[in-house]
């Protein structure tokens, strides 16, 4: 979003390039993937490339490097190579002739199985305090069919060596660069001054971190196949699918992110913020329904309702005609909440929303002291801004309510802070999904997939499942609102 914004702002250029150097890790889907959340999130690339376009490019440097001796061909073990890296130990190899080396990076190039056991190594300065700087290894070999290029190679380029090169070649002048790996970046100006590249500049920014959120594609993939989530897009998960999905909106997360800028501070962050940004964007936009929790409901009887249920159209948001009507019942019965009801007096005077007010003459309760019944009448010439309860209310009629689950979703950790060394296993919350039966009016029937609600008195919802048949139930996600979390308190 930042690189994105940056582009609009000073008339340039944003580029979507694959690094597709390993061909063992590359999968189309994923590329997919990436797109599709790019077309999510509003940003449309300049251009598409893959680091693949060029190899023949970068495999010519690369030789160009053994030539002038920038370079050479190492076929010792690779545990050896990290201990003399370590150790900062120049080895044998590193003097060898460049005709050895050239022969060597041949014999790479034919997957023979002298060049199968080489890496080429840039030859920097085994004595840097900078371990970046240690002679990095630039090419190894891999057998693996490449997505894109299929069997043409048998040794690939690292990514820390293609990327200044596609960089230049691509046009690039500016780079955002995540500052946990400023250490390359000293790296990243050799190959430019080795190589006589354009010189690009670098804009460092931190990876905002979220309490009790897994960031780790790694881990992340891990849920899934143990069937903890559903997907990537499962709405527990910090991806672009999985927040879009809970019903975060694109232009409050740009917001947000805009904000925030090309930040060099490590933050752990509280969620609170994200979804404040986003109910800004919502609140204008969500209709409003009533939706009763199914537990304990409790019928309210209006001696002087209407003796036959009737319908009358009303606005689907108060403050914005342009969204819609709906269509709302009355009935001379309706429901209530059992914890709105439960501190109601006799002959105390409420308002039903939308309706106007009524007046308690009696109360009938079970033997565990709970509500289980209302009487009372009508008083709409009472004033709504005298009582002290505003009830939402549902009709008791036949084809009214609509079954539903409104579903809160818990943090997938317990855990604040993750460290690389956590066992997920330890600090996983298995109780995340938390699903709480409910009636809705009959107009939420005509609610689509990913419309974002408000239901009264309860909060944002998007709607995951829509309206199928009376037997499968509606399904809405809570939308955090920056001061709640959750739709029902624990």
């Amino acid at each position: 979003m930042l690189n994105a914004y940056f582009a609009e702002k000073y008339e340039g250029k944003m580029l979507l390039r694959f690094d597709d150097t390993n061909p063992s890790k590359e999968k189309e889907e994923y590329e997919e993937a990436i797109k599709r959340d790019l077309g999510r999130l509003k940003i449309t690339p300049h251009s598409v490339s893959h680091t693949s376009d060029h190899f023949d490019e970068m495999f010519k440097l690369a030789e160009r490097m053994i030539k002038e001796g920038n370079a050479y061909c190492d076929p010792s073990p690779q545990e050896t190579q990290q201990k003399e890296r370590f150790d900062r130990i120049e080895n044998a190899y590193r003097s060898q002739s460049v005709e050895e080396n050239l022969r060597l990076w041949k014999e790479m190039h034919k997957a023979s199985e002298e060049g199968l056991a080489c890496c080429l190594r840039a030859k920097i300065d085994m004595k840097s305090d900078n371990g970046a700087m240690r002679d990095p290894a630039i090419y190894r070999c891999n057998l693996t069919p490449h997505a894109q290029t299929k069997e043409k190679w048998k040794a690939y380029p690292t990514y820390d060596f293609a990327c200044p090169i596609v960089d230049s070649i691509e046009g690039v002048t500016h780079t955002l660069r995540d500052s946990q790996y400023a250490d390359r970046n000293a790296q990243y100006r050799w190959f430019e001054g080795a190589l006589t590249l354009r010189h690009i500049e670098f804009q460092p920014f931190s990876r905002i971190n979220f309490v009790k959120t897994l960031l780790s594609k790694r881990k992340l993939q891990w849920l899934i196949d143990q069937n903890i989530a559903t997907d990537w897009d499962d709405a527990r998960f910090p991806t672009v699918a999985g927040v879009l999905r809970r019903g975060m909106q694109v232009d409050g997360l740009k917001e947000f992110i805009i904000s925030m800028g090309a930040s060099n501070n490590t933050n752990l962050m509280e969620w609170d913020k994200i979804w404040a940004t986003s109910r800004a964007v919502v609140d204008p936009i969500a209709t409003r329904y009533t939706a009763l929790l199914s537990a304990n409901l409790v019928p309210f009887k209006l001696e002087n309702g209407p003796a036959e249920a009737y319908a009358e159209t009303l606005f689907r948001h108060p403050k914005d005609q342009s969204l819609g009507k709906k269509v709302r019942l009355f009935a001379r019965t309706v429901w209530l909440q059992q914890e709105d009801v439960a501190a109601i007096a006799a002959n105390e005077e409420v308002t039903l929303m939308s309706w106007g007010n009524a007046i308690v003459r009696a109360i009938e309760k079970g033997a565990d002291g709970k509500v289980t019944g209302l009487s009372g009448e009508l008083h709409l010439a009472g004033d709504v801004k005298k009582t002290k309860k505003k009830l939402t209310w549902l009709a008791d009629t036949p084809d009214n309510l609509v079954d539903m689950e409104l579903i809160d979703l818990d943090f997938l950790l317990l855990k604040d802070k993750i460290e690389e060394e956590d066992d997920v296993k330890q600090i996983l919350n298995y109780n995340s999904i938390l699903p709480h039966a409910a009636k809705g009016e009959a107009a939420m029937r005509t609610v689509k997939k990913g419309e974002i609600i408000q239901v009264e008195r309860r909060g944002f919802y998007i709607c995951d499942v829509p309206y199928v048949r009376a037997a499968a139930p509606m399904k809405f996600f809570f939308v955090p609102d920056g001061k709640k979390f959750m739709g029902v308190e624990k």
